[in-house]
């Protein structure tokens, strides 16, 4: 793989003495907050989880490669940048990459980029969802596929509140996705703790999780 992505020798480390790592998207600096409060929330994000004893891995494409662990002047420039830098999905990965630009990460690609350097676990804030009006306009997001198919566990805030939650729960059932919540029976709502939704499984005990995960 060393053609097309490159790791951080401190996510190298990390997975060869099999310690745990936290991936983490690029898109919410990028495309999601503006420049500097998106530098601060992403420093913020990788404190949280180094606090929890995880490694985090910023994961984005940079110069062509899919860099597993972004810091320092790499992550100023997604910041700065903003918009400017190319927002990638799957769809977008092989382009991205073949132009040899930057990019942002979405939850897809980041889970593919998580995947395909062994981290199992990714944490973001919102993932996308199916779209209001789906049955006339398609529009689903690539996310709920790459939960369908790649084996990374995401950790999130449930689906962006704009989003038709109940058919994103009912696409998520039909392709097989686990949904859990951890010490909730609320599906949350992105920015608010509770939306009125049930999730279909609980768990209080993160051992339990991460037996749900291994055994999916």
């Amino acid at each position: 793989m060393s053609d097309y992505i490159s790791l951080h020798p401190e996510v190298v480390e990390a997975l060869s003495r099999r310690r745990p790592v936290v991936a983490l998207e690029s898109t919410v600096i990028s495309h999601g907050l503006p420049f500097p409060e998106n530098l601060d929330v992403v420093r913020r994000m990788m404190s949280a989880a180094r606090e929890g004893g995880a490694i985090p891995a910023v994961i984005a494409v940079l110069d062509g490669r899919i860099r597993i662990g972004v810091d320092g002047d790499d992550l100023e420039k997604l910041a700065s940048l903003g918009p400017q830098v190319m927002k990638v999905s799957r769809r977008d990965l092989a382009v991205a990459m073949a132009s040899g630009g930057d990019g942002a990460t979405t939850v897809s690609a980041t889970m593919i980029g998580a995947a395909l350097a062994g981290i199992a676990v990714f944490a973001t804030g919102g993932v996308g969802g199916v779209h209001r009006g789906a049955e006339a306009s398609f529009d689903v997001s690539a996310d709920l596929e790459e939960l369908a198919r790649t084996r990374v566990a995401v950790v999130c805030a449930g689906a962006k509140a704009f989003l038709d939650i109940p058919k994103t729960l009912e696409y998520l059932e039909t392709r097989g996705v686990p949904v859990i919540g951890f010490r909730t029976n609320q599906w949350p709502g992105f920015y608010c703790r509770e939306t009125g939704l049930s999730v279909p499984h609980r768990c209080d005990d993160p051992m339990q999780i991460a037996q749900v995960m291994r055994w999916h």
